[in-house]
Parts: C-alpha cells; structure tokens; sequence
C-alpha cells in the first residue's frame, strides 16, 4: 500500500475494491460487471487499448458529426458489431439510436439485450453527444 496524501486515508491499486467497515470486500455482480463492460466497450476507440488495437466501438469518434439518420445508423451498426464481437455473455436483442428532441446536438441510445447464460431480459440507455 502506498502513502496517501491524506493522512489516515489508504490508497490501493486502482482496479483492486477495498474491504468494507466489516472486512468483506464487494465485487459487481454479473449483471453490473456486464453493464460496466458494456459502456467500456462503446467508448473505448479502436487502437487506444494496448495488444487490442480493433477492440473499441468509439463512440467519441461521433462528437463532430451531424446529427442526421446516416449517423445514426452508423452509431446503431457500430455498436451492433462492437457488442456482438467483444461481449458474448450477452444476446442483442435490439439497439435504437434515437433523437433527442430537447437536445439536438445529442442522440439517444438504447440497447435491449439477454444475458445468455440465464435469458434474463436487460437493458442500457446512454446519451452521445454530437455537435453538427
């Protein structure tokens, strides 16, 4: 363990939990590591991640884009293909990239999946920002 600036306060390893007040320590469960994994897929740019320089959906790679239904169809194929490749625990039922109606410089984008080891119905919603 390394020293804390703050006297008192541990630090440790940026990836590794912490054990609670009773010492146990909490890892996510299958449906919050896969949401987790989810989001870190579609905003990882390809070529960012060292030995995987294909994996990554990148969505960041829309921030200058307009926001017409050819992006959006982009946005929706990208993060089909991204899914279906580098997360398998998952079966992709639908993603719809939608307008923001109060927000055009954004789209809305919501994924319905099943997990496939038990079929259990989820879902993801997150915001994409576009400036065009």
């Amino acid at each position: 363990m390394t020293r804390s600036p703050i006297p008192g306060t541990p630090v440790g390893w940026p990836l590794l939990p912490l054990p609670d007040a009773a010492g146990r320590l909490r890892f996510p469960t299958v449906e919050e590591s896969i949401r987790e994994r989810i989001e870190v897929i579609l905003r990882t740019r390809p070529g960012e991640q060292l030995m995987r320089p294909r994996f990554g959906g990148g969505l960041e790679n829309f921030v200058h884009e307009p926001n017409t239904i050819t992006t959006r169809r982009r946005i929706r194929d990208i993060i089909t293909e991204s899914l279906n490749r580098w997360e398998t625990r998952i079966l992709l039922d639908r993603v719809d990239v939608l307008e923001a109606p109060d927000r055009p410089s954004h789209v809305h984008v919501e994924i319905a999946y099943r997990l496939r080891r038990t079929g259990a119905p989820a879902d993801l919603r997150l915001s994409v920002a576009l400036e065009g």
